[in-house]
């Protein structure tokens, strides 16, 4: 059911959705790290998959869980949640790869990467008035990688961000960080 939601969220049949007096509705991916819920919007997700084959790579830190063979192309695997600096996600029945489009720097296309999460749950329609600034405090996920707080069912979920958190330079700042500290000295 997310998965046909998914396909036809994104495949932009028509005008985007809208209220009754005409603003627009915003769809966003709702999914759980740890006990944390979280949502994407779903213009950046790809698609869905069940875990699959990952290649570790050596000198990775813990957020960098592999590689996979997406259709012939090698796509990097991240742990949202070890990202994040939440527990490490632990694959179970209900754990998935979601398939993200990043921007890259300087409007020079995007990088497709998988995010693991521990659960995928609904895609959801959120007007524009439910979406509210992220407070400075109060929040288990660092401010400067959230967007909003969707505001859905009397409860705020906070809207990752995704670029800021995949940014391509960061990760790789983060992966020079380990390895540094992970080799031993010559």
């Amino acid at each position: 059911m997310i998965a046909s939601s998914i396909a036809s969220a994104s495949r932009g049949h028509g005008q985007p959705a809208r209220e009754d007096d005409g603003s627009p509705l915003h769809q966003f991916l709702c999914f759980a790290l740890g006990l944390e819920p979280c949502a994407v919007r779903i213009d950046l997700v790809r698609e869905i998959l069940e875990v699959g084959h990952m290649t570790p790579l050596p000198l990775m830190p813990a957020f960098v869980r592999g590689v996979m063979n997406l259709r012939g192309v090698v796509v990097p695997v991240i742990d949202l949640g070890a990202r994040l600096g939440l527990p490490a996600t632990v694959i179970g029945r209900r754990t998935c790869i979601v398939i993200v489009d990043v921007c890259l720097p300087d409007d020079s296309g995007t990088q497709t990467l998988g995010v693991l999460v521990d659960a995928v749950q609904e895609v959801i329609n959120i007007a524009e008035r439910d979406l509210e600034p992220v407070p400075r405090l109060g929040t288990r996920i660092d401010a400067a990688h959230l967007r909003s707080m969707v505001r859905h069912r009397q409860q705020a979920t906070p809207e990752l961000d995704l670029a800021a958190i995949l940014d391509p330079q960061r990760l790789v700042g983060l992966i020079g960080e380990h390895r540094q500290h992970a080799q031993p000295p010559h």
